[in-house]
């Protein structure tokens, strides 16, 4: 998203094969005005797009929501797509780096900027459609979401553009070139998985009665134990990205309607409520956006920085577009080959195979943006999105925020349950 990230997208337009332009229109200094890369608007417009589809339909039609826990859904694209068009962003904003420590303080400031506001918007004062009440109890505050992931993966990127020394650029060099970004890229990957496959999980409980859920005691408490006392399992109950953030964050912290709620074995109805007979671990919360993906997440930042360096450093449409699609379809691939091998594409787990083949997706469909807007100039196809893109924290924070949602249950007839929203949540979701 544009606001994520410095919102630098003017570079130096290639030189095209078709006839050259006119020459470039100069501003009252008599400088030459660069031309904006408007692709990054339009690709960040339909993230915000995504987002607003996936989140109000969702509900209604769950093919389209994230997947219970393996596999890929249309949501699970959302949130490597901004990750992804941050990290290109990256690379045009920091392309000449003056002063490193100054932009070093500069990118922690935006980074705890944003982590601050996701707290803000997403940490529970800002209660849903159902729901007119405010306020949250700070000890079941959310600690991360979705613009804190965002935040933490856009510092780590950041700082690999700031320090890390790059050689001169060279024809089909971009490893060479920026060889210890892709050390940066290998190490969080080993990481992640030394962590997902290695950590001891043992057993572990849940207090419903801390959680707001209306379950009867057990053996008089309410106390769930979940068994697990296993080393490397990836089911939702005893996966070791759970384990961390219940010791790091807390349990009451982690977001309370994970989406593995959705499994069949949680038996959860249509009105978004899990049986008191279903397994225990069904009840508990688990946060989608939680410490050891952040370390995944900050590795499609460093993916989509690769893409802006091609970006910055070729200066000719088609080189940009072999350059962009080599890239992709090897990184495709390679998230195939993974997830054959036992690595599963699951986005809850943000897994490296996950990573790798929604970073490919966002680098086809960037490559398909960038040939219908800034080389073909058919920009009026995607002017809604364009603009959607240009204003997309704007739009993010009124979404998340429900304010839009607010405004419209602010008007109704007789009793505040006759609404424009109640009556659509009414129909469609409760059907």
């Amino acid at each position: 998203m544009a606001e994520y990230t410095p919102l630098h997208n003017d570079i130096e337009q290639p030189p095209s094969l078709s006839p050259p332009p006119a020459p470039p229109p100069m501003n009252v200094a008599g400088k030459s005005k660069t031309a904006r890369v408007a692709s990054l608007d339009v690709f960040r417009g339909l993230c915000v797009f995504l987002m607003m589809v996936v989140d109000y339909g969702g509900p209604v039609f769950p093919v389209i929501g994230h997947a219970p826990w393996h596999g890929l859904h249309l949501a699970d694209f959302v949130m490597p797509f901004f990750l992804f068009i941050a990290g290109l962003s990256l690379a045009i904003a920091y392309k000449k780096v003056g002063d490193r420590m100054d932009a070093t303080k500069k990118a922690i400031m935006r980074a705890v900027k944003l982590f601050v506001l996701g707290v803000f918007l997403q940490g529970g004062y800002l209660h849903g459609a159902k729901s007119l009440t405010y306020g949250v109890d700070m000890m079941r505050l959310r600690s991360m979401g979705i613009l804190q992931r965002i935040s933490i993966a856009y510092l780590v990127a950041a700082l690999c553009e700031i320090w890390l020394p790059c050689q001169k650029w060279r024809k089909f060099g971009i490893v060479k070139t920026y060889f210890w970004q892709w050390c940066v890229a290998l190490l969080l990957s080993s990481v992640y998985i030394g962590l997902l496959y290695g950590l001891y999980v043992p057993d572990w409980e849940i207090n419903t009665s801390n959680t707001g859920l209306a379950l009867p005691a057990a053996n008089g408490t309410h106390v769930y134990k979940v068994n697990c006392g296993r080393r490397g399992n990836l089911s939702p109950a005893c996966n070791s990205a759970g384990m961390i953030d219940r010791y790091i964050l807390g349990i009451d912290h982690l977001y309370m309607k994970p989406a593995y709620q959705n499994l069949k074995v949680c038996n959860k109805s249509k009105d978004g409520l899990v049986p008191e007979d279903s397994p225990s671990w069904c009840h508990a919360p688990f946060d989608p956006e939680g410490v050891l993906g952040s370390l995944t997440a900050a590795l499609t930042c460093i993916i989509g920085l690769q893409f802006g360096h091609i970006l910055v450093q070729t200066q000719d449409h088609k080189e940009r577009l072999h350059r962009w699609s080599m890239l992709s379809i090897f990184t495709f691939i390679l998230g195939l080959y993974l997830s054959f091998m036992g690595i599963p594409v699951n986005k809850s787990l943000f897994t490296v195979s996950y990573v790798l083949v929604t970073s490919a997706c966002a680098g086809f469909i960037f490559c398909m943006f960038y040939l219908l807007v800034d080389v073909w100039k058919y920009r009026w196809l995607t002017v809604v999105l364009e603009w959607i893109g240009v204003h997309a924290l704007s739009i993010f924070v009124l979404l998340t925020s429900n304010i839009a949602i607010v405004l419209l249950q602010g008007f109704y007839w007789r009793t505040p349950e006759n609404n424009l929203i109640h009556w659509v949540i009414s129909f469609f979701v409760s059907q």
